[in-house]
């Protein structure tokens, strides 16, 4: 059993590197506990919440005594901090390390299990001035806990904002900015391999889908099934933006010479409420034109209980799934810090503010979403309502290809679009990517996140004028029965539920106007209208059901309109 020394990165507002050396299968998902707030419940019940909720890591941005009292004999894995005001000390005096390395860490040992030490937090956009002597603090704070014999079982490491990354996409372009590459970042990479720990970087898809909502898609931000967007560098496909911020920084540590150390994501999440605050610190530092976004007005916005669980359900059960590689890097592994524990009311400007809105609990301990942390865990699901996905033209006919085909290797019935098949008309790609879409979404249980395709569908709940149903029938008029019988019928159906409002005089449908075409129009609409219902179709003898489209109408499932929508449809 290969052991493995992995970076972990925290989910949270405030980003701590965890230190892990774990058997190679060993994968976990833990939280950000911050106590910035006054409200929260005492450290022992929220032991407690842990362990209900099969929580058995977790990361503090402290060594606060009665935390790390609380987690002992408990068997939670406790990531734990030298905060930025001690990072000076700790850099410019070994004995001051050393001092706080036994106060703060030995002290809790074994009883509390505290298996990494994160020295600062996001250095370089929370304190630029203390940048020099984080490398200095992270060696001194290391070596302190090599002297205690403590070195193999806690590892050192220091959470970077993604904001160290630049020029992020395409990924492989990725590398570590000008002003901290070569002072910083080199020394900072020979310490981890010479240590044996990890580079941690917090990765933030939500903030990036938050600011531009029209570029990025919301499938591709939330991991759930989507077209892909290519590096057209390195010809790899991404499916998920978390991938691609992750390769972006392992094509900045390739670019230093550091390619066989692993970083991994510590610290992600997703808010479920509130609104961005000008000026927050986690706006997106680089392009993030990874995607054609949805634009349709459909979607929650980027601060949704529907969009926090299903990012944070889709992270947990991959990490817990095992498969954790990139595009670039296939085997990598990961670990992963969900921020946070709870909605904390001292973050932020006030409870709209969206720092006080990223956590799993209120602090009542009760779910802000349903998540599950043994990987059951699911997004939202599909829509109860009866809805359909069709294709957004406005993305160009280019974009709907590519949409339609991966639709039609993914699942969906294209058989009936094909050319001489019962939906090939109208023979237009955006009525053609229509039909891929919907089947798509409707053969995946209209489960959330199946009908976007990087923007290129969305979602409507009143079926589309000239949807195509390859099983479809229509109810048509017997004039055989004479024009008393069905104008009986015909009077019947519309004072029952059909609509024959357009085939009232000067209306569309109007002509032919004949009893037969009128009756047609009327029987077929409450005949659909009634979902095909059996028994919906007779009128008594007037009417018959069909299973090839008359001549006289077009192919609808919902109610068949009259030739004058058939010609108007083949024209678009």
């Amino acid at each position: 059993m290969a052991l493995t020394c992995r970076l972990v990165l925290l989910l949270g507002a405030a980003t701590l590197p965890l230190l892990l050396c774990l058997t190679a299968e060993a994968r976990e998902v833990g939280v950000n506990y911050g106590r910035v707030a006054n409200d929260l419940p005492d450290p022992a019940a929220v032991v407690q919440l842990l362990r209900e909720n099969g929580i058995t890591m977790v990361r503090i941005y402290d060594t606060n005594d009665a935390v790390l009292r609380s987690f002992a004999n408990t068997g939670i894995k406790l990531m734990v901090m030298l905060p930025n005001e001690n990072l000076a000390d700790a850099a410019r005096s070994p004995s001051y390390a050393a001092d706080w390395a036994r106060r703060s860490v030995a002290a809790y040992l074994p009883a509390t299990r505290i298996h990494a030490v994160s020295v600062g937090n996001e250095v370089f956009d929370s304190r630029p001035d203390l940048t020099p002597l984080l490398v200095p603090a992270m060696t001194n704070v290391q070596a302190a806990l090599a002297q205690l014999g403590l070195a193999d079982a806690i590892k050192v490491s220091t959470p970077l904002s993604f904001a160290a990354v630049t020029d992020s996409f395409p990924p492989s372009r990725g590398r570590f900015r000008d002003d901290i590459a070569q002072p910083v970042m080199r020394p900072m990479l020979e310490f981890l391999k010479r240590t044996g720990s990890y580079l941690t970087i917090n990765l933030y898809p939500y903030f990036a889908y938050a600011a531009q909502p029209d570029k990025i898609s919301r499938d591709y931000f939330l991991g759930n099934p989507n077209p892909g967007v290519l590096d057209q560098d390195t010809g790899l496909m991404y499916y998920s933006l978390l991938d691609a911020q992750r390769d972006a920084t392992f094509a900045a540590m390739d670019k230093l010479g550091f390619t066989s150390l692993q970083a991994f994501q510590g610290e992600t999440g997703s808010a479920s409420a509130g609104r961005p605050k000008p000026g927050s610190p986690h706006k997106p530092h680089a392009p993030w034109e990874l995607a054609v976004g949805d634009g349709d007005g459909v979607d929650p916005p980027a601060a949704s209980k529907a969009n926090a669980q299903a990012y944070n359900n889709n992270v947990i059960n991959r990490v817990l799934s095992g498969r954790t590689g990139t595009p670039l890097r296939p085997d990598a592994d990961m670990d992963v810090y969900i921020f946070a524990l709870f909605n904390e009311n001292g973050k932020g400007s006030g409870p709209d503010d969206i720092e006080a809105n990223f956590g799993l609990f209120y602090p009542n301990m009760q779910k802000v979403y349903e998540f599950d942390f043994s990987g059951g865990g699911s997004p939202p699901p599909a829509p109860a309502a009866e809805s359909w996905c069709v294709a957004n033209a406005s993305v160009g006919d280019s974009w709907l290809q590519a949409a339609l085909e991966y639709a039609c290797g993914h699942g969906a019935d294209c058989g009936a679009i094909q050319p001489g098949a019962v939906c090939f008309e109208p023979d237009t790609r955006l009525a053609h990517a229509s039909y891929a879409f919907n089947s798509y979404y409707q053969r995946n249980g209209r489960a959330n996140g199946t009908c976007d395709f990087n923007g290129a569908a969305y979602i409507v709940y009143q079926e589309p004028a000239g949807t195509c149903d390859p099983n479809a029938s229509w109810c048509v008029a017997n004039a055989a029965v004479g024009d008393k019988r069905l104008l009986d019928g015909l009077s019947y159906a519309c004072a029952n539920g059909a609509d024959c409002s357009a085939i009232q005089p000067g209306a569309p449908c109007f002509e032919p106007n004949t009893m037969v075409a009128h009756a047609s129009y009327a029987f077929n609409s409450y005949y659909q209208r009634n979902h095909r219902a059996s028994g919906t179709c007779d009128f008594a003898g007037a009417a018959s059901v069909v299973y090839q489209a008359p001549s006289e109408f077009t192919l609808s499932s919902t109610e068949t309109a009259c030739s004058h929508q058939r010609l108007r449809l083949k024209k678009r």
